[in-house]
């Protein structure tokens, strides 16, 4: 039985992952960072442990995930050399500096790397993720380090102390599950409604579980050609699972009397999925792109059916302020819980094997823990 296949609802965590063997005494005088090379090298390198300056907090890391994004600048190469990717973090804190909204050692915290700057043009249109503000990454390295400095903007705006009862496993996906939760938002996918997701990796799972959270009458078909990830799918709540091609497509018909769905969310990516999106979308209906194509990929398809049809295709690239607020509630109260999604946690040390994981469809969702050397003194 493949990890996938083993994951199932409403298992404790401690079943669902690979541990990481790493003690909970923590050396704070050591800190190591996975840092990129260039390519798609990395390497686990040694780094000062920070210091907060005004308005800041360092944090110890608990857990960091492996995101899609990260993958794909790994496969491209795109990284520059002495770069430290991840975003996806939970951490404790071990040292705040003065003006820093409360937060107090030990506090545990999840916060993510953007913030926009709530004044410009774009923001003051919806479009705070495509602020210039918004860009600027405020973890000092980034995620994948034992012990990150969040920059004062993060620490006031965007940073909340995770409950007791919520697990770091849950928290972990708050970024994540915001950038999912804005492309439901923008898609008109209304309570009861229908929808498609393209792709059952951990980014299609989790729009599955988002749409049940923030949409819970609503029907959904999830496709992908990997029938461990379908079953998984189903057992998570999916309304009807294919894959792709006609099955699908018989699929979406049966399950709307034939008008096709009202939202289709594209994890996959490319102009082929992108055809097929259209043609599986009812008239009126929106075509959500939620993934990277390859480089310099054009799209392909007949204008005049999508401007009789009516139509929409957007694109759902992060989440802004919003959309973390309100992921962090439904998580907290119950409504969203991600966790079922890990399938691995491994300290830094092991980064690599976790990336090799991913890319060979054996991981859903890989959490990083501090590497050995200051996981365990």
């Amino acid at each position: 039985m493949s990890e996938i296949q083993s994951a199932t609802v409403g298992k404790p965590l401690v079943n669902l992952i690979e541990s990481s063997g790493v003690s909970e005494t923590k050396d704070r005088t050591r800190n190591a960072a996975i840092v990129c090379l260039g390519g798609d090298r990395i390497e686990l390198q040694p780094r000062p442990v920070p210091r907060p300056g005004d308005g800041e907090i360092v944090l110890g890391l608990r857990v960091s995930g492996l995101c899609g994004t990260d993958l794909f600048k790994l496969k491209t190469g795109t990284a520059a050399p002495g770069t430290v990717l991840g975003h996806e973090i939970v951490g404790e804190v071990i040292e705040a500096g003065p003006n820093a909204g409360g937060f107090a050692e030990g506090d545990r915290v999840v916060v993510p790397h953007h913030v926009s700057c709530g004044d410009c043009l774009l923001c003051d249109s919806g479009n705070e993720t495509m602020c210039p503000t918004f860009k600027e990454n405020l973890m000092d390295p980034g995620g994948f380090t034992d012990t990150i400095r969040i920059r004062a903007r993060a620490v006031r705006q965007a940073a909340y102390r995770v409950p007791a009862h919520v697990s770091d496993a849950q928290a972990v996906f708050v970024e994540p599950a915001a950038c999912v939760l804005r492309g439901i938002d923008r898609s008109g996918l209304r309570d009861g409604g229908t929808a498609i997701v393209l792709g059952s990796g951990s980014m299609g799972l989790l729009h599955l579980l988002t749409i049940r959270a923030a949409r819970p009458g609503a029907r959904v078909l999830m496709i992908d050609p990997a029938a461990d990830r379908l079953a998984l799918a189903t057992r998570l709540g999916a309304s009807a699972c294919a894959a792709p091609g006609e099955d699908a497509a018989q699929t979406a018909s049966d399950l709307t009397a034939g008008f096709g769905v009202d939202a289709v969310f594209d994890t996959v990516g490319g102009s082929g999925p992108l055809r097929s999106a259209l043609q599986m979308a009812r008239a009126g209906g929106t075509i959500v792109l939620f993934a990277h194509a390859g480089d310099g990929e054009q799209a392909g398809f007949d204008l005049n059916a999508l401007f009789k049809g009516e139509q929409r295709i957007v694109a759902t690239y992060s989440g802004a302020l919003a959309e973390q607020r309100k992921v962090f509630d439904l998580i907290c109260d119950g409504a969203l819980d991600p966790s079922p999604l890990v399938t691995h946690e491994m300290p830094l040390d092991d980064f690599q094997h976790g990336v090799d994981l991913s890319v060979r469809r054996e991981a859903l969702k890989v959490l990083y823990t501090q590497s050995r050397t200051t996981g365990s003194a």
